[in-house]
């Protein structure tokens, strides 16, 4: 019997840490990648990857234990959400809280294999992954939040190669080990969170406006779907401004895979539909692959 419970508790953890819907922490993962290769000038190294991999996945975890806990009496509210652990009572938020620390004590072990630089950027990008899930209370548009939160893996990334095999040389050095570029990436990473973040907020539009809760979808009203055709597009026109790739063929083959993805999104959420929309949300986890596909091949393997 008690065997069966520590299993059922078992289960409950990896609900709460959506184990089973890898879309969340794929999001996370290809422009971190992507930032990877273009630091390094290609491969960066198993050993990077291996800690960006891991780190991703825990993070993302550790993000879902915080964001259930503040959002715990919102969600019982709001039909996608009302069967979580912590709002159902299944898992208490303190034990939430203290799985979520594990799992970032796990990730931040991983990033103390880097570099101090790396670390340091670590510290600030698990602040942002904080303060996220209170967004929603006071900006009109939390998805911007969420960007930053999202986008944080690409300095990282830039200075885990940048300041590889080199000792702390002052609060300057932190700043300076991150080119303009990786800035400019977040940016453009941070559009298409925008893009695929409100399209997971029109699911939720209706229960959103009945409990006074902000999201892009509501600020955006009518044209929720024109400006996310918009992120859409800064999102790979700016990937490729950044990039400079010229007239690299397999570039161009990627985006041309990638705008037909987008179209694909238009079709499912221009008439707003519940289910169409959280499956274009679910999807765009094969946007972010393509572009990275695009990075490898124009930076080589």
């Amino acid at each position: 019997m008690p065997f069966l419970n520590v299993r059922s508790k078992w289960r409950l953890y990896l609900d709460l840490i959506r184990w089973d819907r890898p879309a969340g922490w794929l999001l996370l993962l290809w422009p971190s990648l992507s930032a990877l290769w273009i630091a390094a000038d290609g491969f960066p190294g198993w050993h990077l990857v291996c800690v960006f991999v891991a780190g991703t996945v825990l993070m993302r975890s550790a993000g879902c234990c915080v964001n259930d806990v503040a959002d715990r009496d919102f969600d019982k509210h709001v039909k996608r959400t009302a069967n979580r652990p912590v709002t159902t009572g299944a898992v208490t938020p303190g034990e939430a809280l203290k799985v979520g620390a594990v799992l970032a004590l796990i990730a931040f072990a991983l990033v103390l294999s880097t570099n101090p630089v790396a670390v340091v950027w670590s510290v600030v990008a698990l602040g942002v992954a904080v303060i996220y899930p209170f967004a929603k209370r006071w900006f009109a548009m939390p998805q911007a939040v969420l960007g930053v939160a999202f986008s944080f893996g690409i300095p990282m990334a830039f200075a885990a190669v940048h300041a590889a095999g080199q000792a702390w040389q002052g609060w300057s050095f932190w700043w300076h080990s991150v080119p303009g570029l990786a800035w400019v990436l977040l940016v453009v990473n941070l559009c298409w969170v925008l893009a695929y973040d409100t399209e997971y907020a029109m699911v939720d539009r209706d229960d959103d406006v009945h409990l006074g809760i902000k999201t892009s979808a509501i600020t955006l009203g009518a044209w929720d779907v024109a400006m996310i055709m918009c992120f859409y597009v800064i999102h790979l026109a700016g990937w490729t401004w950044a990039l400079g790739v010229g007239r690299q063929p397999l570039w161009w083959l990627a985006m041309l895979v990638a705008a037909a993805q987008v179209v694909w999104h238009y079709r499912l959420i221009r008439h707003r539909d519940r289910l169409k929309c959280f499956q274009a949300f679910r999807l765009n986890h094969w946007l972010g692959f393509t572009v990275f596909l695009g990075v490898v091949w124009t930076r080589g393997a």
